[in-house]
């Protein structure tokens, strides 16, 4: 067998007397469900190359009939004629509930959470991202504790809601950054990964004298907050130009189950100071 995988077992191998041990990979086993026969070619192909088995099914009956054979489950939500991966999720659950399981969505009509350990959106979520996720499961099912950060998938969906005009921040009580999106790094000069675990107050501390009550407002009241016009929400520079934002804050709950706040901000209309008066 070849070592293209991660779960290590022994075979017998040369040695001095014919009977030392050598340690071999097995590669991780992976189920694929999904209606549609090229998406499980696609899949199974692009996952062999990186090292995993697959078993395939189009039919939850075909799903169901190898849950005892696998390691990770990688499930299609719509399976047309009524019938959803999730049925199969919960069928694994109760009788392995130790393999991961992943959720693969082409429409937000499911709410985050479940009996899967994630849930990926087709249309967003890339093959690498598949990938990663079945990388971050090798460990639980090796037996280390795995955790799975969803923080990313979680907040990301309330941004596609708000859309891709709307500057967008996600922070603790505290102004801990938890999340950008990337029109709000695009407009601060920054790579999103910058942000996680910063503080706004610290990095711009200029706003802290107009925001810093606001947010904890937001978070320990959980009122909304909603100014039309420009207090100092992102540290941009006017160079010459008025900027009259509608910015709305309302209260979430975070991925760690802590109060938080979700900031946003809409350009209304841009006026320059220095055009002339209409007469």
């Amino acid at each position: 067998m070849a070592d293209d995988g991660f779960h290590h077992g022994l075979r017998p191998g040369a040695g001095e007397r014919g009977a030392s041990l050598q340690l071999v990979a097995e590669p991780i086993r992976v189920l694929l469900l999904d209606d549609r026969e090229e998406n499980l070619l696609l899949r199974s192909t692009i996952l062999h190359k990186h090292g995993y088995r697959t078993e395939t099914a189009s039919t939850i009956a075909e799903a169901e009939a190898l849950l005892d054979r696998i390691d990770i489950a990688v499930l299609d939500y719509h399976l047309g004629a009524g019938q959803f991966g999730t049925e199969v999720a919960a069928s694994l659950r109760r009788r392995r509930p130790e393999v991961p399981i992943i959720i693969l969505s082409a429409t937000l009509e499911r709410r985050f959470g479940g009996v899967e350990d994630m849930h990926l959106l087709k249309g967003y979520s890339s093959i690498e991202d598949l990938v990663t996720a079945l990388r971050s499961f090798e460990g639980k099912h090796r037996g280390r504790p795995v955790v799975v950060d969803a923080q990313d998938f979680f907040y990301s969906r309330i941004s596609m809601a708000m859309g891709e005009d709307v500057v967008l921040e996600i922070l603790d009580g505290d102004g801990n950054w938890q999340y950008v999106n990337e029109a709000c790094a695009r407009l601060l000069q920054k790579s999103r990964d910058w942000f996680p675990g910063r503080n706004i107050f610290e990095e711009m501390p200029e706003l802290a004298a107009d925001w810093r009550d606001i947010l904890r407002m937001v978070t320990e009241q959980r009122e909304t907050y909603i100014d039309r016009t420009y207090r100092g929400l992102l540290n941009l520079p006017r160079r010459g130009e008025e900027w009259v934002w509608n910015v709305l804050a309302f209260p979430l709950t975070l991925h760690s189950e802590r109060p938080g706040a979700v900031l946003t901000a809409r350009i209304l209309e841009r006026k320059n100071p220095f055009a002339p008066t209409p007469a």
